[in-house]
C-alpha cells in the first residue's frame, strides 16, 4: 500500500511539472494573433513563429529520454525546469522583433522536451497492466495548453505583452520547488547507461518497423493536436472576425477535450488493447478531416468537428504509449524520446503548411486534405504491423 501512494504521489507531482512546462512552452499560440498585431506579421511568419517552440522540443526529445535512462527523471526535470526560466524572461523583456522573439521562441522549445522526461519515470512506478491508466494521467499534462489558451490572451490584455511570460516563470518556479522537494526515484532500476547509438537501436534491425510506427503514429495523434491548438486561434479570427480572446477560448476547450481523451485512451488501450484504440482514432481523424474540409466556413460545423476530433486525438495520444512500454519496455525512455521527438514535428510542420496554403489558394481546404491523407497512412501501416506476430522486443 506504500508503494501504491508513493506512486500516486509521483505521478501527481511528475503530471505538475509536465502540466506547467506544456504552459510555457504553448505560450506563443495563444498569444500569436497579438504578436502579430504588435509585430507587423504576415500570416507565414506568424505560422512560423507559433511553430519555432516546437521544433527544438521535437530534436530535443531524443537526448533528454537518453537523459532519463542514465540520470533519472528528478534530476533531468529539475533542470529542464530551471532552464525554462531563461527563455521566459527573455521573451519578457524582448518581444519588440521577429527575430528575437524566434531566437528565444526556439530556445523555450526545449520545455517542450518535457514529455519525453515523464513517460519512463511514470512507467516505472506501475505494472505494465496499469501503465496505460497512469501514462493517461500524466499525458493530461497536455492540458497545460488549455490554461495557456485561457489565461494568456486575458493576461495580454490586461497588463501587456510582457505579463504572460513573468506570470509562467513564477508558476514554474514554484511547481520546480515542489518538484524537487517531492520526486524521488522509481523502485525500479534504470536501465544499464548506453551510448545514443545503442540507446536507438531499437530504430535499426529488428522490431524497427514497429520503432518507426510508433513514430508515424504519434506524429498524427499528439502533432495533429498541438498544430489544431496552435493554429486555431489564427484561422478562428481570419475566417469569422472573433476576437482574440474569444479565439483562444474555443481553442483551449478543443485542448481540453484532448486532454481529457487522453487518459481514456490510455485505460481502454488496457481494457481492450492499444492498436484498437489507434484504428478508432486513425479513422475518426480521417473523416473528420475530409468533413472539416468542406464545412470549415460554417461555425456551427467546424465547432463540432473540431471538437470531435480533439477526442480522436487524445485517443491516440492516450494509445501510443501503451504500445511504446509493451512493445520495448527495457528501451522504454530511449524509444519515447524519438517516439514523442516525431510528435512535435508533426505539431511543426503542419501550421507552416496551414500558413503556405492560406498564402497560395486563399483557404485551408487543401490543409484539411493531407491531414485526412496522414490519417489513411497511419491506418493503412497500423494494420499491416497488426498482421505480423508482435513480442516484446528485447535490449541487446
Amino acid at each position: 500500500m506504500t508503494e501504491q501512494r508513493s506512486a500516486r504521489r509521483m505521478l501527481a507531482v511528475a503530471t505538475l511539472a509536465f502540466t506547467f512546462c506544456f504552459y510555457a512552452w504553448s505560450l506563443l499560440g495563444p498569444l500569436g494573433p497579438d504578436l502579430q498585431d504588435h509585430l507587423g506579421l504576415s500570416d507565414l511568419k506568424l505560422s512560423i513563429l507559433v511553430s519555432v517552440p516546437v521544433l527544438l522540443g521535437s530534436v530535443m526529445r531524443v537526448p533528454l529520454g537518453i537523459a532519463t535512462d542514465r540520470y533519472g527523471a528528478p534530476v533531468t526535470f529539475t533542470a529542464l525546469m530551471a532552464w525554462t526560466l531563461v527563455p521566459l524572461i527573455a521573451l519578457a523583456i524582448w518581444h519588440d522583433s521577429f527575430g528575437a522573439v524566434i531566437a528565444l521562441g526556439f530556445l523555450l522549445g526545449f520545455t517542450g522536451a518535457s514529455f519525453a522526461v515523464g513517460v519512463p519515470y511514470v512507467s516505472r512506478w506501475y505494472p505494465p497492466e496499469r501503465q496505460g491508466f497512469a501514462l493517461g494521467i500524466y499525458g493530461m499534462g497536455m492540458g497545460g495548453t488549455v490554461l495557456a489558451g485561457l489565461t494568456a490572451p486575458r493576461i495580454s490584455d490586461a497588463w501587456g505583452l510582457t505579463a504572460p511570460f513573468i506570470v509562467a516563470a513564477v508558476l514554474l518556479v514554484v511547481v520546480g520547488v515542489a518538484f524537487v522537494l517531492v520526486a524521488r526515484d522509481p523502485p525500479v532500476p534504470r536501465p544499464a547507461p548506453l551510448s545514443i547509438g545503442a540507446s536507438l537501436s531499437s530504430f535499426r534491425g529488428e522490431g524497427s518497423a514497429r520503432a518507426w510506427g510508433l513514430t508515424l503514429f504519434y506524429f498524427l495523434s499528439f502533432g495533429g493536436f498541438v498544430a489544431m491548438f496552435l493554429y486555431l486561434p489564427k484561422l478562428l479570427t481570419s475566417v469569422f472576425d472573433l476576437t482574440k480572446t474569444d479565439a483562444g477560448g474555443r481553442a483551449a476547450g478543443f485542448a481540453l477535450l484532448a486532454v481529457l481523451a487522453r487518459p481514456a485512451g490510455g485505460i481502454l488501450s488496457d481494457r481492450v488493447g492499444a492498436e484498437r484504440v489507434l484504428r478508432w482514432s486513425f479513422l475518426a481523424t480521417a473523416l473528420l478531416a475530409l468533413c472539416l474540409a468542406g464545412t470549415y466556413k460554417h461555425i456551427v460545423t467546424i465547432t463540432i468537428f473540431c471538437l470531435a476530433l480533439a477526442v480522436a486525438f487524445g485517443l491516440g495520444t492516450g494509445a501510443v504509449f501503451k504500445l511504446v512500454a509493451a512493445w520495448f519496455p527495457d528501451r522504454v525512455g530511449a524509444v519515447t524520446g524519438v517516439v514523442g521527438a516525431a510528435g512535435g514535428l508533426g505539431g511543426f510542420f503542419p501550421p507552416l503548411a496551414m500558413g503556405v496554403v492560406k498564402d497560395a489558394t486563399g483557404n485551408y481546404v487543401l490543409g484539411f486534405v493531407l491531414l485526412s491523407l496522414v490519417a489513411a497512412i497511419c491506418l493503412a501501416t497500423l494494420a499491416r504491423l497488426s498482421r505480423a506476430e508482435l513480442r516484446p522486443v528485447a535490449g541487446s
